[in-house]
């Protein structure tokens, strides 16, 4: 953990019936002076969202060689490599090349996010996916994360109902492809 960072608690129910993942889960986020709120809460939805065994957080921004979020076959093998925020094709092509299964959630503009890729070497661009949420959701959320929090997170037909902290919110999940 790094020398500065605040520990968020997120103790969070997940129904995600697009995938028929339902868990309860607690969360220790370290959030790193330099990251934004918006940014951990983009961590925290892209972890639930993408919950399965062996998930877990990286080291965080001082992880140079790690996405924000990874997850583990239960010999170690890297199968899902699973990005936040705007990270640059050196990263996505490294990331691709290693895990079976690349991912980025951002809570910036996809359009701006994807034009930066452009023209740039990626390994497997077809096969990896940016996750963007509706304007404003993210930052609402954000808006009301605590030390500690409570969180309701569902999906159904790739929309996501957020309950954090007692302010609801919704959004579309929007899948764009890079080529």
């Amino acid at each position: 953990m790094a020398v500065g960072a605040v520990i968020h608690t997120f103790a969070v129910q997940l129904a995600d019936v697009d995938r028929g993942v339902y868990e309860e889960l607690t969360l220790r986020v370290a959030r790193h002076p330099s990251e934004t709120d918006a940014f951990m809460v983009t961590r925290v939805l892209a972890y639930c969202l993408e919950f399965e065994d062996g998930i877990a957080f990286s080291e965080g921004i001082s992880a140079t060689d790690e996405p924000a979020v990874l997850a583990r076959d239960l010999t170690g093998r890297l199968t899902a490599w699973i990005e936040v925020g705007a990270p640059d094709a050196a990263r996505l092509h490294y990331g691709s090349k290693l895990a079976d299964r690349t991912t980025v959630y951002t809570h910036r503009d996809p359009a701006k996010v994807a034009a930066a890729w452009a023209g740039k070497p990626i390994h497997r661009p077809e096969s990896i996916v940016l996750h963007s949420f509706d304007p404003g959701f993210i930052e609402a959320a954000a808006g009301v994360v605590e030390r500690r929090n409570t969180m309701t997170l569902s999906v159904t037909e790739h929309q996501v109902y957020l309950e954090l902290n007692g302010t609801t919110s919704t959004s579309g999940i929007h899948d764009h492809s890079l080529v």
